[in-house]
């Protein structure tokens, strides 16, 4: 399927081979967990945390490379203890894996957006950021783009993370396991809300997050293919051009460069590259690039 595709908030458009998903979520996800707590309004999809159960849910399909986009609101008010994650993640111990989570806070506080990069089962790589808008009030975009040269989280097609490959240094990338897409709702309030010291408030339940306006555009993978078989699938080649692979999408625009140092320098709160409490070994990937 053709498509013209400005995903990455690029002025020039191309038109590329690529596979452009409904937004509609019974054609491209199914419940995961707690069928009882989904509930559909219209084109609005909405999760349920309660003191009996989260939910989730899951991708049909599996993906390599493309972008992925869920438009979320999260949970109002008290959000408390709370977490709404959305994330692709591959199968098995040595899995890869892409996060966006959303930790809820006290009426008032800020939410925060934690993301997290595993590779080869390994993750500790983890970013945490202030919003600067209050997510819970309406609708933003959240997006995940990823091919050969980096993986870049976006908010409101705003760059916040960028994690790029390294492999000319060693360090290994996400390239060769294609991955599902993956939402849920649960508790986490021994953890997720400053430090665990503030726990989850019952008594404001329901906790509900509200979706719409899914899009997957990313090459789908057969299930089971072997990674190699995936990989050449999924790469261009002279008779086929995936929009992924364009030159101009293997970095960041200039304009886009100068979003993230915004981002980092604002709104920052914690980077495990400058945790020497906890690495004080720098990690490798950190040395001369900043995700």
């Amino acid at each position: 399927m053709t498509r013209m595709s400005c995903l990455l908030g690029f002025s020039v458009c191309f038109l590329f081979v690529g596979l452009v998903a409904s937004s509609k979520f019974e054609e491209l996800f199914q419940p995961g967990w707690a069928m009882d707590h989904f509930e559909h309004q219209g084109d609005l999809l909405k999760l349920k945390l309660d003191n009996y159960s989260g939910a989730g849910f899951g991708s049909k399909s599996k993906y390599m490379f493309g972008k992925v986009t869920v438009q979320l609101k999260l949970v109002e008010g008290d959000s408390a203890g709370t977490v709404t994650a959305f994330y692709m993640s591959s199968e098995g111990p040595n899995h890869n894996e892409f996060d966006f989570e959303f930790l809820g806070n006290t009426t008032g506080e800020p939410y925060s957006v934690q993301t997290n990069v595993y590779v080869n089962g390994v993750g500790n790589r983890e970013q945490r950021l202030n919003l600067w808008f209050d997510p819970s009030k309406d609708f933003h975009t959240y997006s995940i783009f990823w091919n050969q040269r980096q993986v870049v989280f976006l908010v409101d097609e705003t760059p916040i993370r960028v994690h790029t490959n390294l492999e000319h240094k060693g360090i290994p990338f996400p390239k060769d396991q294609a991955m599902g897409v993956y939402s849920s709702i649960w508790n986490a309030d021994d953890w997720a809300t400053q430090g665990g010291r503030v726990k989850t408030d019952w008594s404001h339940a329901p906790f509900v997050a509200t979706y719409k306006d899914f899009e997957i555009n990313a090459c789908e993978c057969p299930v089971p293919v072997t990674s190699n078989d995936n990989a050449k699938k999924c790469s261009s080649s002279e008779d086929k051009k995936y929009w992924w692979d364009e030159p101009m999408l293997s970095e960041l625009t200039i304009h886009q460069s100068h979003q993230l140092i915004w981002v980092r320098a604002n709104h920052m709160v914690y980077d495990y590259c400058a945790d020497t409490a906890r690495f004080p070994a720098i990690p490798v990937e950190c040395v001369r690039h900043h995700h």
